[in-house]
This record gives C-alpha cells, structure tokens and sequence, in this order.
C-alpha cells in the first residue's frame, strides 16, 4: 500500500532543485520523483545532470524531475563483454565498410531513438520538447550520440550526456541485430580511453546487470558524481579504432 508522500515541489523557470535525498521513496505513488515544473532550457539541463537528476515525462503531462535510488551505473572496468557480443564486434570489426562515428548523425540518432518506447513504458518518452532541449545540449556539447555505421548507413546507435567526466546513458536504438550492442560497447571503450570511469544507466534492467551494471545507493552516486563532475571534460569526442583494444 503507498503512503502519503511528501507533496511534490513545483518549479518556475530559473529555480533550484530542491536536493536529490528529498525524491519520493519506495512506497510512494512514483518512487524516483523529485519535482515537476521549471524549463529545459540548456542552464538548467545542466545543472540537474550535474545534480543527479534528470527529465522524464509524457506527452501531455508538465516537465517532470527525477533522481531514482538506487541508480543503475555501468563501471566502465566492470564491462561484460559476453561470448556472443564479443563475437558481433569481431566480425564488425572485420567488415569493411563497418565502422563507429561520434556526432555525425546526432540528430538521426535522437529522432530514431524517439520511435521506440523505453522499456516498460506504452510510448516513447522522448517528446518534442525533449527533441528540441537534447538537440540543444548537443550544439553546446554536452549531448553526444554514438553511432553504428555499415555500408554508409547508420544502423543503430545511443546518445548521452557528459558533464566534466560523467557520462549519462539517455536511449539507443538498432535498425540491424546488436548495433545498439555496438554502440554500448564503443562507448565503453572511449570512456575506458579518456579515463570515465562509469556510466550512468539511471534505471535497473536485467538487459543492464548482464553487462556488469550494478546498483548504487544514492549516497554513493551522488558522491562520485561530485569528483566526476568536476573534472576536465573530454575535449575531442572522436572514436579511434584503437580504442576497441581495450576491451579484447
């Protein structure tokens, strides 16, 4: 049975967030939620990344702030590189015409990862407004997009966020079997290569867990986040295909 919640904060604009600890709990009506209201615009973006907190919301429903816990993060040396995946990205590798691209195609990417729900959700969750705000994160470098390309088509792909040294997962997409896998595992190996340490996954799936995603309790995220953050930022988002030596 869900108990009363505290009554959720409604932003302006401009606003701070109120501190990711005060999201509802488990046994709220939605366990996560941390407040709703205020504006996607590029400072703000920012500034709930670099909080541990993160837009999430319908069509027809107000701008939405989360910061689950636990949270769902991929360290980067934890990276589980199956039987199966490290077969696809050796004969990726060996294809010609087959190669990984970074912001090439950020749009394309972004829009084909909007035709497909989230997992567990009825639509997809990426609206206009998240079009128009991620886009806009990408112009000023913060949004990135890794791409899987074949024979001069993109055939799968993720985007995410950087702030200073961390890295948060948003959504991927495949057009051919395990160019998402692709993508994940370039990803790894560029954050392997620029010292990223992890990478943020926000919600717990098994899909996640079997590629070495582990849980962590608020406290902890929110305290590497804080040293990561800080960090230099990786200044060239280029993918070497050296990089995939790391993870073989």
């Amino acid at each position: 049975m869900s108990r009363t919640p505290r009554p959720l904060p409604w932003l302006e604009a401009g606003d701070d967030f109120p501190p990711a600890t005060q999201a509802w709990a488990e046994g709220d009506p939605a366990p996560g939620l941390l407040a709703g209201g205020g504006a996607l615009d590029l400072a703000t973006l920012e500034r709930a990344y670099s909080e541990g907190i993160f837009p999430w919301f319908s069509d027809g429903q107000p701008v939405l702030w989360w910061s689950p816990a636990p949270r769902m993060v991929l360290p980067c040396a934890s990276f589980r590189l199956h039987r199966s995946l490290k077969q696809a990205l050796r004969h990726f590798r060996a294809q010609q015409g087959c190669e990984i691209r970074i912001d090439s195609a950020f749009d394309t990417v972004i829009e084909a990862c909007a035709q497909a729900p989230r997992a567990g959700q009825s639509g997809t969750w990426i609206n206009p407004q998240m079009l128009v705000a991620y886009r806009a994160l990408h112009r000023h470098g913060l949004a990135h997009s890794v791409e899987t390309w074949a024979d001069g088509s993109l055939v799968g792909g993720l985007y995410c966020v950087a702030v200073g040294r961390a890295v948060f997962g948003e959504s991927m997409f495949a057009r051919k079997t395990d160019a998402s896998k692709v993508a994940l595992s370039a990803l790894v190996a560029f954050c392997r290569a620029h010292d990223i340490e992890w990478i943020d996954c926000q919600q717990q799936t098994q899909h996640l867990a079997s590629l070495g995603a582990v849980p962590w309790a608020r406290e902890r995220f929110l305290d590497e986040l804080a040293r990561a953050r800080v960090r230099p930022s990786v200044q060239s988002w280029r993918f070497d295909p050296i990089y995939w030596n790391d993870l073989f």
